[in-house]
């Protein structure tokens, strides 16, 4: 055959071309696995923080099935049980949902001490893309215990200091019912991190949209758990 004909090269560029892209795609099947697993691993890490329970990806799941194992729920909008497994709710299409059409996983910890929490899972928009996170209640099923937030595109030194201690830590003792017993979430507001306001933290200087987007995605997630928490 002539190299330097038209038909060599085609079938020269037809080869390289299928070569390369079995190769790609047998490289991107042999580490899914282990992919999947470390976002897995990244997971039961946030959830975990949610409680203070310190975590990496050695120990992650270790103390996730000491602290949680198969102690997990899937509501529905009601407040029932229904079927499903509560780790592989994928929550990004879950909110894609009307409220009363979604899944809602729940995460049951027991502490070193006794005490039992319960974790909800969250999911929203900030900015420049998805936020989401991971909120704990006491055993009142009102106050929050801690709270874990991150990011996939905020911009630094704005929004994206959600995913930092100074941010997150003033949700510890915050409740998401008033005194009536109505549900309020929280709002993330300037001005609003003050011990008189029970139900709101400081937003983030400069980073407004991003705080909305956690006052957004706190409302419309956990107004899903509200009848189960109540009853």
């Amino acid at each position: 055959m002539d190299k330097q004909g038209n038909t060599y090269t085609f079938l020269y560029a037809s080869i390289m071309v299928i070569g390369v892209a079995a190769i790609l795609a047998f490289i991107s099947v042999s580490l899914k696995p282990i992919q999947s697993k470390n976002v897995a691993v990244a997971k039961k890490i946030d959830i975990l923080k949610s409680v203070g329970i310190a975590s990496d990806a050695s120990t992650a799941e270790k103390l996730y099935e000491e602290h949680i194992g198969s102690n997990t729920k899937v509501l529905n909008i009601e407040g029932n049980e229904v079927d499903g497994n509560a780790f592989d709710i994928d929550l990004s299409k879950e909110v894609r949902k009307d409220l009363k059409e979604r899944s809602y996983p729940l995460y049951i910890c027991k502490l070193d001490n006794g005490e039992e929490k319960l974790i909800i899972p969250l999911r929203g928009a900030g900015l420049w893309g998805p936020i989401w996170g991971y909120i704990s209640l006491n055993a009142d099923r009102n106050t929050v215990y801690g709270a874990t937030f991150d990011h996939k595109g905020e911009t630094p030194g704005l929004g994206a200091e959600i995913s930092k201690d100074f941010f997150q830590t003033p949700f510890k003792g915050k409740t998401i019912y008033n005194e009536a017993g109505d549900f309020t979430s929280i709002d993330v507001v300037k001005g609003g991190g003050t011990e008189n306001n029970p139900h709101a933290v400081d937003a983030i200087s400069g980073g407004t949209i991003t705080s909305k987007g956690v006052s957004a995605m706190l409302q419309d997630c956990l107004s899903g758990y509200e009848k189960y928490l109540k009853n």
